[in-house]
């Protein structure tokens, strides 16, 4: 039923996770699929962005890179499960239906914060990729 499972994470609260992930291993185990795991380097302004070395893209990369293969390391227990490291620049919820899109994902898992009043059921990117992605969506609260 699913092949392709996209996991995004915040590695700034990898905590809030968790849960996701944990649920993302089973479903992958139960159908072998393959757990993509994105994290996504929010944008820099052109402004801010004139004072950091011209390579500091790639160095946020690589450093995004090597903290998202330390958190599946630690959160990510069964050695049979597929994985594959995603590490995108760009608004959240963009760079996740992109990528659900590259990679022709049929299910996103997502961990969704305790939503405040004014996000009435669902935080903000988690709204805008239920209500926009083409696949289901799989929307795990934390604990």
């Amino acid at each position: 039923m699913y092949n392709d499972i996209l996991v995004p994470v915040d590695l700034d609260h990898p905590e809030a996770s968790e849960k996701a992930v944990a649920t993302a291993c089973q479903i992958a185990k139960d159908y072998k699929a393959v757990l993509h795991f994105l994290s996504v380097v929010p944008p820099i302004s052109p402004l801010i962005a004139s004072y950091f070395p011209k390579d500091y893209k790639s160095s946020l990369s690589a450093t995004a890179n090597e903290r998202l293969h330390a958190f599946t390391s630690e959160y990510v227990s069964d050695d049979n499960i597929k994985l594959q490291h995603v590490i995108a620049h760009g608004s959240v919820y963009d760079e996740i239906l992109q990528m659900r899109e590259a990679l022709n994902a049929d299910l996103i898992i997502l961990a969704s914060h305790r939503p405040e009043l004014k996000d009435y059921l669902l935080g903000p990117n988690a709204a805008r990729i239920v209500r926009h992605a083409p696949c289901s969506v799989m929307v795990v609260r934390e604990a």
